[in-house]
């Protein structure tokens, strides 16, 4: 099974990578934003710890991941917005048994992050100033050590997330052409 999580700057990428290479993509944030739709208790929650721009538990993403990865009847994906943090990251190689073959982070300021959420046309309900400011405190405090401990051990790709989406999009392109021709030079 082929996992290669994207931190960050993925909504515009992901779906433009997965089809052409073979891979699901599977985004965190539709998955939790799905399940709370769904009027579950966990829905619930997840609205919740959304709204004051918190992190869900651990093992109710990563199940909800797992249940999505099953669904899909693929082995290769590509997990955008996930992990968030190290129990993440824990739990989700406990539970799934793998680690990733690499991160793609999209490096990008915290001033375009929030110019880009403002404008975005989902005008999702959690896309305001305050959950933004919340949500960059969080990712200071959770994301970056998950992306140093990847990046300690060679998986961090890391692109120019603040370029055009067609640069950005050569760059990504470039990381998977040079992931399959490090696969073809193996055999």
């Amino acid at each position: 099974m082929n996992i290669y999580p994207v931190l960050f700057g993925k909504g515009t990428q992901c779906p433009k990578i997965a089809p052409n290479c073979g891979y699901t993509h599977l985004s965190a944030g539709d998955i939790l934003r799905a399940e709370r739709e769904s009027g579950s208790e966990n829905g619930t929650m997840i609205q919740s710890m959304m709204n004051e721009g918190k992190l869900v538990p651990s093992e109710i993403i990563v199940k909800l991941i797992q249940r999505a990865m099953q669904e899909s009847g693929n082995d290769k994906f590509l997990i955008d917005g996930f992990p968030r943090n190290e129990e993440n990251r824990a739990e989700f190689e406990s539970v799934i048994g793998i680690e990733p073959e690499f991160v793609i982070f999209f490096d990008c300021s915290e001033e375009e992050m929030i110019k880009r959420m403002l404008s975005r046309k989902q005008s999702r309900e959690d896309d305001n100033v305050d959950t933004m400011k919340k949500r960059l405190e969080v990712y200071r405090q959770s994301s970056l050590p998950v992306i140093e401990y990847y990046n300690s051990r060679g998986m961090v790709r890391k692109i120019d997330g603040e370029k055009s989406i067609e640069v950005v999009s050569e760059a990504v392109h470039a990381v998977f052409t040079s992931l399959i021709d490090d696969v073809e030079t193996a055999y």
